[in-house]
């Protein structure tokens, strides 16, 4: 039987995402050799630490919680989905990828598709925190948005 998760453990795995991103475009930015690159990558780096600060503030007011939806199990299962390889869930997958990184182009392709997962997970996981926190998503979404954004230019100048 697959295994689903509770809320608390949504927001651990959001945390977990932060961190692997964070380590990944630390590793980024000492890889790299162009300047506009380095300096992405390291502002990018220090956003993901305010992230998981933000997230581990929400972890604090979680309790207990079942969605609104009908199948609450059928809801956790897509969360399951959602935190499989396609984003950064597992301890220590943010280095062991950037360090796998040929070149800056494959690096920022790297950060575009993780970026696009964790806005798709995070979308789905303000269904599950308290009402005052979905705010903190939001703005949490947003500057992963800004971080595609930042990416996607960054790759066009290459």
């Amino acid at each position: 039987m697959e295994r689903t998760f509770v809320a608390k453990e949504v927001i651990e795995l959001a945390i977990q995402i932060e961190v692997n991103g964070k380590d990944f475009y630390e590793a980024l930015a000492t890889k790299s050799k162009n300047s506009k690159t380095k300096k992405i990558f390291s502002y990018l780096s220090e956003q993901e630490k305010e992230h998981i600060e933000k997230f581990t503030a929400i972890l604090g007011s979680i309790a207990s919680y079942e969605p609104k939806e009908a199948y609450p199990e059928e809801y956790f299962s897509y969360m399951n989905y959602l935190a499989g390889d396609k984003i950064f869930t597992q301890k220590g997958k943010g280095k062991e990828l950037a360090q796998k990184v040929e070149d800056e182009k494959e690096a920022i392709e790297m950060g575009i598709e993780a970026e696009k997962y964790s806005i798709t997970f995070y979308e789905a996981m303000k269904r599950l925190v308290p009402e005052n926190d979905k705010k903190k998503v939001e703005i949490i979404m947003g500057e992963e948005k800004d971080h595609l954004k930042q990416l996607e230019e960054l790759k066009e100048g290459l």
